[in-house]
Formats: C-alpha cells, structure tokens, sequence
C-alpha cells in the first residue's frame, strides 16, 4: 500500500521502521526497554532479540502495554520530525502507515484514516509465505484482537487486500483519487 503511494507521489512514513530506528543498537530507548525486560531478549552483540521480545510480550497484555510506553513516544517524535520533513519539501500527500495509528493518538491530525484489513486466514497465509513461526502469528493476531470491529468507526475507508495484488492496487489508486478531489472540493 505504502509503496503505491509512494508511486503516486506521496511521502510515506513506516512506524514499524522507525520503531526498528528508535530500537537499534545505541539508541536511548533500549537501556528502558533491558531494565523493564532484561538480559534475556538481547542478543549477544547487545543488539534487540526482536523474536524474543515478541515471544515475551505479545501473550502478556502488561508487557506489550509497558514495550509501547517505552517505545511509542521515541517513535512519535521521529515520525513527528518526518512529517514536518515532508512538509518542508513541498510533499503534498504524507501517508503514514501504523498499525497503531488510532490507539497512538495520530489519527485526529490526519485528513484521512485508511484501515487496511484481509481476513485471518489470508493474514496467516501471507505470514506463513514469509516464514514466520506458526505460533509468533497466532499471538500476534490474537494480541490485534478484531481491528476492523474496534477501528472501522475511526476510518474514512476501510481497504480490504484478500483479493488479488492488482485488485488490491485498484482499491489504493481509486481511493487516492478519491481523497484528493475530496480534498480539491473542500479547498474550493
């Protein structure tokens, strides 16, 4: 979806990327993160385990809800900084794609919030495609509970992606086009 966007001209902001920044090695978040979580998801280069981390939060709703606490600020501040970066240089679509756009507080500054969903089944095939571990996917989806039910009242458009890649790409162009007329009648 991002990497449409982007095709079309947008400034795309990955949470999950920044959060991978805020998290490298070096970075002030993860001396918070080892003091909460310790020594154990940490790899022997004093790099993240990421696995670990995940194997040790997403079945604990406490731990994930701490993780967040630590990492979610760090994160805001970066994308926050993006997305003034975007506006500098003229970028006249900024997307920013985060699975916890609406729970992180960022959905009211948007024009636009896009839910982009599929059906567990193809969530667990796609994972499955990209060899994930079988169990790390069921606590994932079981720790994002129903997005649809508990997010579809805060989205502008709800983008379903159980459908092939070009239907799928269809779906992001037509509701671009529609945003941005949107956009042009409000301006009008």
């Amino acid at each position: 979806m991002g990497r449409r966007l982007a095709e079309h001209g947008a400034a795309v902001i990955d949470a999950d990327e920044l959060a991978r920044a805020v998290t490298a090695p070096g970075e002030p978040t993860l001396a918070a993160i080892r003091a909460r979580f310790g020594d154990g998801i940490f790899a022997s280069d004093s790099a993240l385990d990421r696995a670990a981390l995940a194997a040790v939060v997403f079945p604990d709703e406490t731990a994930l809800r701490d993780l967040e606490a630590i990492v979610h600020p760090a994160v805001r501040a970066r994308l926050d900084g993006s997305v003034a970066g975007a506006e500098r240089a003229g970028a006249t679509v900024i997307a920013i794609e985060a699975i916890k756009l609406v729970e992180g507080g960022l959905a009211v500054a948007c024009d636009e919030v896009w839910l982009v969903a599929c059906e567990g089944a193809t969530q667990r095939a796609r994972l499955a495609a990209r060899g994930a571990d079988p169990g790390d996917v069921e606590q994932r989806i079981a720790a994002q509970g129903d997005i649809v039910a508990r997010l579809a009242p805060v989205a502008t458009r709800v983008l379903f992606t159980d459908g092939s890649l070009e239907a799928t790409l269809a779906a992001v162009d037509a509701a671009l086009a529609e945003a941005l007329a949107r956009r042009r009648q409000g301006a009008g």
